[in-house]
Formats: structure tokens, C-alpha cells, sequence
């Protein structure tokens, strides 16, 4: 009889963890994290069964079905009206990036709190719907929660979450976020110190795992912390023993706030001190942990690499979403339409994106005319170009013309504009010196509109395939 694989991995990376390269080499990355969940945790008011009773000052608390638990309500208010800008200072005020677990109906009841997280340049990342436990959901149910606390998130905020942390989860929580395809990472882990690959319905998916101990929500569990500095000396060693470690093996080290628990004064002084110690050291990554999946997904692939017909939707836009400048919708319509293995090589996935590109309207082809830069233009004088197009240009020397030669250039581009309404596009690849692209540029001026937006689309799929080649080629 063949026993049932069994469903954990036990094993991991082993003895050899990857190296995981972090941004200038660095001996650790480290990662904060803010839930902020108040107004979004158990409550009758919010059609629940009972009172919340998880992580607040009342140790042990039980809920109190079909009442509401008043000082239970007012400790998670203390959160949203006081902890929050507590903590948003802290951070603001030294410059650290946070990822923040946001409930999503916890966001549409405090926008402005939304709205400090954006001036601040902070990752938003979904916590679910509610803050509730899912243990007992069908899988059904669950799912309807996640793909709502989806569309209240992109309401609020703006913007679909990439990253995913359902928190109180259940057996299905992993598998409802790789069905759903657009979260980069889940984060409902605490198996590692790396981020790692899973297997899922769609392909590989991204877990970047999270931490319970380096977390201020032991000082609401029994055996936790009982003193700010219990908590500082914690992640002090936490710290102090990831980053001897990462002379040759360096790691990740999450940690993990509530506003309305290390919000309090006497605990967030404890957060300030270790901020503090964490930029007094070189060589540390502090990051939000969209950057660190980012980071890993160029630089760590999963086993077998990046097989197009096998992405997930929010992978698959990560690897391929750039290809066309500013215009992510045409690598989205082709993922959409379906990918098959046919589509798995340089030339099969540009047929796939090129038949996407020649089926847009025309305003949306000349839309995508216009988002390419001129080449040495003011989008190259400003400083404002994508990488990909600095390299472009850079290859054949257009970030270093002559003045004669830019005054040209400049004179063509002027003339090539007012006649067509956008940019002449080249594929400098095709050419092995600036002199051939700006004869080219000067002959194109004398041809009609509808030949220019052929010619124009044309060049942008050519320069789309170059960019495919390099990315297959690195990924």
C-alpha cells in the first residue's frame, strides 16, 4: 500500500540555506510590520456572534456572545485614536519603511489613517476582511471574505494588496490566496528565516513568513512580555544573533506591532530604543516585505524557473508587466486569454504579448506611443527614464551625443512630434551606430501618419522582445 505524501515540509532549505544576496550584500534584513485591525475585530456591532477577546490588556478575556464588552471596544479604540499615530511618528520621524497588516473594514472606518500610510510611502498589504477566526469557515465562506476584503482594500486604498497575511487562519487560508492569483506573497508562515516557494494551483507561489515571538502581542498572552524592556532585549538578541550569523548566512527578521499593545507609551519607548540600535549597524536592509519578495523573486526563482504557461496573474505581472513602457495591460490580457506551453519560449510568449498589442483600439495603441521616451529627450535630461530604456539609449551612446549631434537630434524629435503627436520610436538594437538611427529618424518624418503609428508599433514589439530575451534569460 503507497502512503499519502505527507502534506508539511519538514525539511526546508537544510543544512545549506541560499544566500540570499539582500541589496548592498547586506547581513540581515530586517522588516517591521504594523496590524492595524481595530474596527475590524469581533463585535456584535459588526453582525458577529460575540465580543473580540484575542490580543488586547485583558489576559485571558472570554467573549461575551451577543453583548458588546465595552472595555474590550475602547482598548482597540485606543488603537486607531491614539497607538496608531504613536507608532506612525516612531517610524516617520527615522525614516524606517513599514509593511502594514491592514483589516480592510478596519481601513474603511479611519481613512485618514489610510491616507498617513500612503503620505508615508508604506506597503498596505491585506489581513483579511475581518479580524476573526476563519478555523471553523467552509471554504466557500472564506474565500467570498477574501476576494471582499480585496475589493474594500482597493477602495480604500487605492490599490489591490500584493501581499497577503489572513492571520486567524484556517487549513483553506493558503490555498484561497493562490487560487485568487493576485497576491505576490502570502506571509501566513512562521517556518523559516527566507522567504520560500510552494507549490500552487497555478504555479509557484511566494511565502514570505512572519513572525510570533518578535511580537509585541506576547505582552497579552500568558508567559509573554511583562515590561518594555523584556520587549527591547527580545529583539535585541534577535538582532544581535541574525547579524553575527549573517557574515556568511545572512537571514530575515520580522517584527511584529499592534497599535493599540506597543502603542502604549511604556512600551513604544522600547520600539524607539531598538529602531535606534537597528541604524546604528552597517550593512542592515530594513525593508518593507514587498521589497524583500521583489527582491527574491529576481534573484532567488523557484525550482525550474519562470515558465510563463505556469505563473500565477500577480508573478507573472511582476516578471513581465514592464515589457511594454507603461503599459501593463497587454502583458495583463495575454495572461488573461491563457498561456500555454506554446508560449513558454522568448518567441512564443512575444507572439502571445504582440497579438495582445495589435488588438488594442487605436487610441489605446497611440496612448502606448506616446509612453515612450524620446530618444535623448527631456525624459533623459530629467533623469526620468525606466531602466530598460537607459539601457537602451545608453548602448549606442545617446546619453553622451555630441552638441552638434544632440542639437540635431533635438531638431528631429521637435519636428517629428509636431507632425505626429508622438515620439519617434527606434529599436536601437537594430543598429550598430548613431548615425544609422538618426538617418533613420530623419527619413520616417517624410512618411503619413497611419505608416508612422505601424512603424512606431512595429519598433516598440521588436524593443518588447529584446527586454523578454534579457528578463528569460536572467530569470
Amino acid at each position: 500500500m503507497v502512503e499519502p505524501k505527507y502534506p508539511r515540509d519538514l525539511v526546508g532549505y537544510g543544512r545549506t540555506p541560499p544566500h540570499p544576496h539582500w541589496p548592498g550584500e547586506a547581513r540581515i534584513a530586517v522588516q517591521f510590520v504594523i496590524n492595524y485591525e481595530e474596527g475590524g475585530e469581533n463585535s456584535i456591532l459588526h453582525g458577529d456572534a460575540a465580543s473580540e477577546a484575542f490580543l488586547s490588556e485583558i489576559v485571558g478575556a472570554a467573549p461575551w456572545p451577543g453583548q458588546r464588552h465595552m472595555n474590550m471596544e475602547s482598548i482597540y479604540e485606543f488603537g486607531s485614536r491614539a497607538g496608531y499615530w504613536r507608532l506612525h511618528r516612531v517610524f516617520t520621524q527615522r525614516k524606517v519603511p513599514v509593511t502594514v497588516f491592514a483589516i480592510a473594514t478596519a481601513m474603511a472606518r479611519n481613512p485618514d489613517v489610510v491616507a498617513s500610510m500612503h503620505e508615508a510611502g508604506w506597503e498596505i498589504a491585506s489581513h483579511g476582511l475581518k479580524w476573526i477566526e476563519y478555523k471553523d469557515f467552509a471554504k466557500s465562506d472564506e474565500a467570498a471574505h477574501v476576494h471582499d476584503a480585496i475589493r474594500v482594500h482597493t477602495e480604500v486604498a487605492g490599490t489591490r494588496p500584493l501581499g497577503f497575511y489572513q492571520g486567524r487562519c484556517s487549513a483553506n487560508s493558503l490555498d484561497i490566496a493562490m487560487e485568487e492569483q493576485g497576491f505576490l506573497y502570502s506571509a501566513d508562515s512562521y517556518a523559516d528565516e527566507l522567504p520560500y516557494w510552494v507549490d500552487g494551483p497555478h504555479g509557484p507561489q511566494l511565502i514570505v513568513p512572519y513572525t510570533l515571538d518578535a511580537n509585541d502581542m506576547r505582552f497579552a498572552t500568558p508567559q509573554g512580555f511583562n515590561s518594555g524592556d523584556q520587549f527591547f532585549a527580545y529583539l535585541k538578541d534577535s538582532f544581535d544573533v541574525l547579524y553575527a550569523e549573517g557574515a556568511t548566512a545572512p537571514k530575515m527578521m520580522s517584527v511584529g506591532l499592534h497599535c493599540r499593545l506597543v502603542g502604549r507609551p511604556g512600551r513604544a519607548a522600547a520600539l524607539a530604543r531598538f529602531l535606534d540600535y537597528v541604524q546604528e549597524h552597517e550593512k542592515v536592509w530594513v525593508a518593507p516585505r514587498l521589497d524583500i519578495a521583489r527582491h527574491w523573486i529576481r534573484t532567488h526563482p523557484p525550482k525550474g524557473g519562470y515558465v510563463p504557461s505556469r505563473m500565477p496573474h500577480a508573478l507573472f505581472m511582476e516578471c513581465f508587466g514592464d515589457l511594454f513602457e507603461h503599459t501593463p495591460q497587454i502583458a495583463e490580457r495575454a495572461h488573461r486569454a491563457g498561456l500555454t506551453a506554446a508560449n513558454d519560449s522568448v518567441d512564443g510568449l512575444h507572439a502571445a504579448l504582440v497579438r495582445q498589442m495589435q488588438a488594442m483600439s487605436r487610441d489605446e495603441k497611440l496612448a502606448l506611443i506616446k509612453a515612450h521616451p524620446e530618444l535623448a529627450g527631456r525624459e533623459a535630461s530629467a533623469g526620468t527614464l525606466t531602466a530598460a530604456s537607459t539601457g537602451e539609449q545608453g548602448r549606442l551612446g545617446f546619453n553622451a551625443l555630441t552638441r552638434a549631434e544632440l542639437d540635431r537630434v533635438s531638431d528631429i524629435n521637435r519636428r517629428y512630434r509636431a507632425k505626429f503627436g508622438f515620439p519617434v520610436i527606434v529599436a536601437l538594437a537594430r543598429h550598430a551606430s548613431r548615425d544609422t538611427v538618426i538617418a533613420e529618424m530623419e527619413r520616417r518624418i517624410g512618411n503619413d501618419a497611419d505608416t508612422e503609428i505601424a512603424n512606431a508599433l512595429e519598433q516598440i514589439g521588436h524593443i518588447a522582445r529584446g527586454r523578454l530575451a534579457r528578463k528569460l534569460g536572467a530569470l
